[in-house]
């Protein structure tokens, strides 16, 4: 059963965090670049209105060998960076078991963005089960921290969780409206409106849709309850 997982890694000697500490009002994501190399090159993605303060903070950085400009679209410039040094030098006495880090790469997760913070990476990806989501939770709470903000059932899976289709939808609506942030950024009666049903009927689904979610993470699979 796979997994959609958003989390963060706190770990200030990971790329191009001491970037976003010096501009920490810049959105700063990258791409790593397939390659047999240990130095595989960067693409990063750039919301920042001060070009000339971003690219001095490239160059005050070790990690950076050479960045090129290679374009601008709505707001954001693409660099390509090629790094000085390798992963293991970067890290440094960081990480206790590079091998490990390299294994993680071999295991059954895509990683499909990664966001650069003032204090490490947020990134997210596709898991194949929970078990391969715990390893990288174990590796970085190791070797710095891991907090998991969003775990999900990827598409694949949403017709073994269990729900009826009414649950179900309630679920995703309110989880897409906010119903579920904190602070919460929508109320149960802007759910209910927006699926044209009552605040009490929501209120009886979702609560029906979270008790057997809780259930089946605790128990494992158990039949669908009437919505």
């Amino acid at each position: 059963m796979g997994f959609i997982a958003e989390y963060e890694i706190g770990c200030d000697r990971l790329p191009l965090v001491t970037v976003a500490a010096a501009i920490p009002e810049a959105t700063i994501d990258v791409d790593i670049q397939p390659t047999q190399d240990d130095r595989p090159p960067l693409i990063a993605h750039v919301d920042y209105d001060d070009i000339g303060a971003l690219e001095r903070a490239f160059d005050d950085v070790v990690f950076v060998a050479s960045y090129t400009h290679v374009g601008r679209e709505d707001d954001t410039d693409r660099y390509q960076i090629e790094p000085a040094v390798g992963m293991a030098a970067q890290l440094g006495d960081r990480i206790d078991d590079l091998s490990q880090l390299h294994d993680l790469a071999s295991t059954d997760a895509v990683i499909d963005r990664i966001r650069v913070t003032p204090t490490g990476w947020v990134q997210r990806g596709w898991f194949a089960d929970r078990a391969v989501l715990e390893e990288f939770r174990v590796f970085w709470q190791r070797n710095g921290t891991f907090t998991l903000r969003r775990l999900t059932r990827d598409h694949s899976s949403a017709e073994d969780d269990g729900l009826t289709d009414r649950q179900r939808e309630a679920v995703r609506t309110a989880y897409e409206m906010g119903y579920f942030e904190i602070p919460r950024t929508a109320t149960l009666e802007d759910v209910a409106t927006e699926l044209g049903i009552t605040a009490s009927s929501l209120s009886e689904r979702l609560r029906r849709a979270q008790t057997h979610l809780v259930e089946t993470a605790v128990s494992g699979p158990r039949p669908a309850r009437p919505s």
